[in-house]
């Protein structure tokens, strides 16, 4: 008998919570309305599809003929559909319950819209720990698709991966095919010749062998330079599904579920935690690594266990449904991690999904009668005591083992996270970007496209310039003490040298009650002692929230000191770009929010966004001087290394004069004024 193989190709059709519209309506026109036009074509071409809970609702919402076109190629026995989490969470970041919850949602909105129930599950990222089994097997999935990487730290050799195999979890069992790593890394980057050669190398005479490639639909289109080569001169797509076609005799195109019901598993594997290769370098080898490394992932995924712990004590009814409906949004994967492009970087999307958090624990709170208790709690689980204050107009948190500084600062009407702002810190990738300045590649013309992972496009130059890296995490009410003669250079820079272990350091509770919130803390300054004290004040309804900060320094022992002392308060306002929608109001003038600038001696400062119904008066006594500069980061994105605006900071400050037994103290007052209840 002649060489045979199978094919079973999957695509994973995903948009994050909180991407722009104009994205869904891009990737849309360049990826997914194309495969599904191809696969109308060539009938004979059997796949599996899977669109993402936040994709689905776009394309019911905004490109409604989309779905019944699917739904005729599932009846026709060509497509089979996957299901998964909802909105695509990481099932190893969150509690079983939300696991089950996000997986049940998933299969029944599955097949309502395509008329058959999901018997595969797309694992988000292909994070897998040992206990996936479980939750996917009470949310009634057969089978998942992983990496060869999974296999290959499993002991498994690349020659035996031509098939699935199975795992279980107390007593659940689950199949798991591999994406066969020489397979995902040609299509479509290797001429269609290459690919059936490289089928054809792997067959044999009994018929047994299948190629598993599961990856992205968006590189069919949506990736740099792949349009043109898939859908365009190129005619990528149309000629691998004629070779499929003509080549029918000997390599067959099948649906996984369609596999199994002919064939076993190759054999049993236990795969410990990991995810595909490039995942578990940027993590460092665990994906939970990501919550140890940056601070803003680990507070993110501290808020959503809370969040869910209160949401899950609500009974049965619409504000638990609602509130359900918003912490699974809360739980889309794509801000939980940080690789070579996107994740936590991306600014409106921290916010939509913090924002979503902000509802439900706002709907649970309400239903809870919990606002305005005060609470003394390890928020991050670094076993050291937090302070989380919550009126019904705003929530804030403070660190008080670095700097007492405000970690979260939500606004509830609003659902907006006002200090959700990222530190610059360096990344691998940066040397790439120092390589490239130093020496560009230019690409050759025509060159077939290449993987987003391996691309090296700089989207401006001078971009190895903009590397700069903060010493201390963005928190906001961090007292800075700098040296007099500092200027708004210098602390754009990257901060400026403190004199004090006030930014980090530790600071002790004094007072706490629903209203307000004292710490101090003690440092020195060369040979000079002094005590800091914050006082916060929270007031306000929904509408007109209001924080108090009073700052004071009293000088302990030693000589006069002298120094610039002040307030530092990042805010995230989503001013990128110069966006019109945000702003500063300072000295009497209005500039976009992702600006810079210096006034000396104001008592009032303005700052907003429109568009999100945000206004921020802040009063300054006595009147200090106002630095504002933004807070920019480099990363790669689909289309190249870009700066991306991560907030704006500003710092109220003046040049004080400390002799012996004097004190420094200045007041400032944020008064929020939201436009509209979301």
């Amino acid at each position: 008998m002649a060489p045979r193989i199978s094919l079973a190709l999957t695509l994973h059709n995903h948009q994050p919570v909180g991407n722009f519209g104009w994205v869904f309506a891009e990737v849309y026109e360049k990826a997914y309305e194309p495969m599904v036009a191809a696969l109308e074509r060539h009938p004979r071409v059997r796949v599996g599809l899977h669109y993402s809970g936040p994709l689905l609702e776009w394309l019911e919402a905004e490109r409604s003929e989309f779905l019944p076109r699917i739904r005729t190629l599932v009846a026709r026995d060509q497509v089979e559909i996957l299901g998964g989490g909802l909105y695509e969470p990481i099932l190893a970041a969150l509690p079983d319950r939300d696991r089950v919850d996000q997986l049940v949602a998933m299969s029944r909105r599955v097949a309502g819209l395509f008329g058959a129930r999901p018997r595969g599950a797309w694992l988000a990222e292909r994070v897998w720990e040992p206990d996936v089994p479980t939750a996917t097997a009470r949310g009634e999935y057969d089978w998942t698709i992983l990496d060869d990487e999974h296999f290959r730290r499993a002991g498994v050799p690349d020659a035996e991966l031509w098939g699935p195999y199975i795992t279980d979890d107390q007593g659940n069992a689950l199949t798991v095919f591999g994406t066969e790593q020489g397979l995902r890394y040609r299509i479509p980057f290797r001429e269609v010749e290459e690919v059936v050669a490289y089928l054809r190398e792997h067959a044999d005479e009994t018929g047994e062998r299948l190629g598993t490639m599961g990856d992205d639909g968006e590189k069919f289109g949506a990736w740099p330079d792949t349009f043109e080569h898939c859908w365009g001169k190129g005619r990528w797509v149309e000629r691998f599904f004629e070779a499929l076609e003509a080549n029918a005799d000997w390599l067959t195109t099948i649906r996984p579920s369609d596999w199994l019901a002919d064939h076993r598993p190759i054999g049993r594997v236990a795969i410990p935690p990991s995810s595909y290769a490039e995942m578990n370098e940027w993590s460092g080898g665990f994906w939970r690594d990501f919550q140890v490394r940056y601070r803003e992932i680990n507070d993110l995924h501290k808020q959503m266990l809370r969040t869910s712990a209160k949401v899950n004590r609500l009974d049965p009814g619409q504000p638990r449904e609602q509130a359900r409906d918003h912490l699974q949004r809360g739980q889309s994967n794509d801000v939980y991690w940080h690789g070579l492009f996107g994740g936590i970087y991306i600014p409106h999307m921290r916010a939509a999904t913090l924002g979503e958090l902000i509802a439900a624990e706002d709907i649970a709170d309400r239903e809870l009668h919990v606002p305005g208790r005060p609470e003394v709690v390890d928020l991050d689980l670094d076993g050291r005591p937090d302070v989380r204050v919550a009126t019904a107009g705003e929530v804030i948190t403070i660190d008080l083992d670095e700097g007492a500084g405000i970690g979260s600062w939500d606004i509830r009407a609003a659902r907006h996270p006002l200090a959700a702002v990222l530190r610059r810190r360096p990344e691998p990738y940066h040397e790439r970007i120092r390589a490239a300045t130093a020496a560009p590649e230019p690409r050759q013309a025509g060159a077939a496209p290449v993987t987003i992972h391996d691309a090296i496009r700089v989207k401006e130059p001078d971009l190895a310039d903009r590397l700069t890296y903060d010493g201390y995490e963005r928190r906001s009410a961090l007292v800075r003490v700098l040296p007099a003669d500092a200027d708004p250079a210098s602390w754009r820079a990257g901060g400026g040298p403190d004199l004090a272990e006030l930014v980090a350091g530790r600071w002790s509770l004094e007072q706490l009650d629903p209203e307000t919130v004292r710490t101090s803390a003690e440092s020195v300054l060369g040979s000079t002692r002094i005590r800091a004290t914050k006082t916060i004040r929270l007031g306000g309804g929904r509408l007109d929230a209001s924080l108090e900060l009073e700052v004071s320094l009293a000088h302990l022992a030693g000589p006069a000191f002298r120094g610039r002392v002040g307030i530092e308060w990042p805010t995230l306002l989503l001013g990128g770009g110069g966006n019109p929608a945000a702003w500063w109001e300072i000295g009497g003038r209005r500039s976009a929010h992702d600006g810079s600038g210096a006034v000396a001696g104001i008592d009032r400062v303005g700052q907003g966004n429109d568009w999100l119904g945000l206004a921020i008066t802040t009063r300054v006594s006595p009147t200090l001087d106002a630095w504002w500069a933004p807070i920019e980061t480099v990363s790669n994105s689909e289309d190249g290394f870009e700066r991306v605006y991560q907030g704006s900071a500003l710092l109220l400050s003046a040049v004080a004069e400390l002799p012996p037994g004097g004190t420094w103290s200045a007041t400032i007052r944020h008064e929020v004024a939201v436009a509209r209840e979301r």
